[in-house]
């Protein structure tokens, strides 16, 4: 259970960041930088869910927790992604409900004849943002996987969010999107 008594600890003043090993990284470090990008994705959904119905909230909540699990797998550097009571990793469950939700939300959609603009409620507005934060997010873990060892399942979880996230975009426009027109505007 964490237990957080203060906030501030000053140990971060020089621009170095404290990891779940015990080592410290340069905020502006890869790993630091894929932390953060799944943090703000996690804030992202964190509106997204104000604005949906309550039982997609509490997907998304579900979602949210992963994040947090997410969080703390990039945060343990290493090779070994077995996960134990000490050690948080992303595991291929985690991956398999977001598939089955993928699936869940698109059996009940239309299929798509055109790329969707981002929008049509202000809910799918928000979903949006969430998605296009997360896509951003697996591009900083990629980059990081480029040059030390990450999570496969992490990577494969950040990738089927984005998927997820566009999927329930689309859902909670009922499938009707705005679409893109090509040239529309020449």
């Amino acid at each position: 259970m964490v237990k957080l008594n203060k906030i501030y600890t000053r140990t971060g003043d020089d621009g170095s960041t404290g990891l779940v090993d015990g080592s410290r990284r340069a905020k502006h470090d890869a790993r630091m930088h894929a932390i953060g990008e799944v943090d703000e994705v996690n804030s992202l959904i964190g509106l997204a869910a104000v604005a949906v119905s309550q039982a997609t909230a509490g997907d998304l909540q579900r979602i949210q927790n992963d994040l947090f699990d997410l969080g703390a797998d990039l945060a343990t550097p290493g090779d070994d992604f077995t996960p134990s009571d000490m050690v948080l990793r992303i595991v291929a469950s985690q991956v398999d409900w977001l598939e089955t939700a993928i699936d869940t939300l698109n059996d009940n959609l239309p299929p798509l004849r055109s790329f969707i603009l981002p929008g049509g409620s202000e809910a799918a507005a928000r979903v949006h943002v969430a998605r296009a934060a997360s896509r951003r997010a697996e591009r900083a873990t990629v980059g990081l996987a480029a040059v030390e060892a990450v999570n496969p399942q992490a990577l494969a979880y950040l990738n089927r969010l984005s998927d997820y996230l566009f999927v329930l975009a689309r859902a909670t426009n009922a499938g009707n999107d705005p679409l893109w027109v090509p040239g529309a505007s020449r």
